[in-house]
């Protein structure tokens, strides 16, 4: 307890509470502040992440399409940029191909290579993306 002084009067200072002491950088519950931090970032992650449907998975598979990192990332870019336009549904242009994006779900519904892409209508979009 401490105490402060007012002329000769001195009066007692109790906190009014008490902060455990910590034990290297571990929380109260026993988790450290890094393992909280790694969580957040993985989540974050996730939520970046886009999912295919099983629809645009059969046709990448019967039209032989194949995404490696780089395109993903350009695809991941491209919503990215349709999302902050504020588009819902977008058509995103990439290397001959056509993919139709559910922006908020980060979803791709479907996907169309150029020789299938002559006399296609795509429908329910607000906005087209070229990367």
């Amino acid at each position: 307890m401490h105490s402060f002084n007012v002329g000769q009067t001195y009066f007692p200072v109790k906190p009014s509470h008490t902060v455990p002491a910590r034990s290297g950088s571990s929380a109260t519950n026993g988790k450290a502040f890094r393992d909280y931090l790694t969580e957040s970032v993985e989540k974050a992650k996730r939520s970046q992440e886009i999912t295919f449907s099983q629809h645009a998975l059969n046709r990448l598979n019967e039209r032989g399409i194949s995404l490696d990192e780089t395109k993903m990332d350009r695809l991941a870019g491209g919503v990215k940029k349709a999302a902050d336009k504020g588009a819902r549904e977008s058509l995103i242009m990439m290397d001959n191909v056509a993919f139709v994006v559910s922006i908020q779900n980060r979803k791709v519904i479907t996907a169309v290579d150029d020789g299938r892409m002559k006399d296609s209508v795509f429908t329910n979009i607000d906005s087209a993306v070229f990367v």
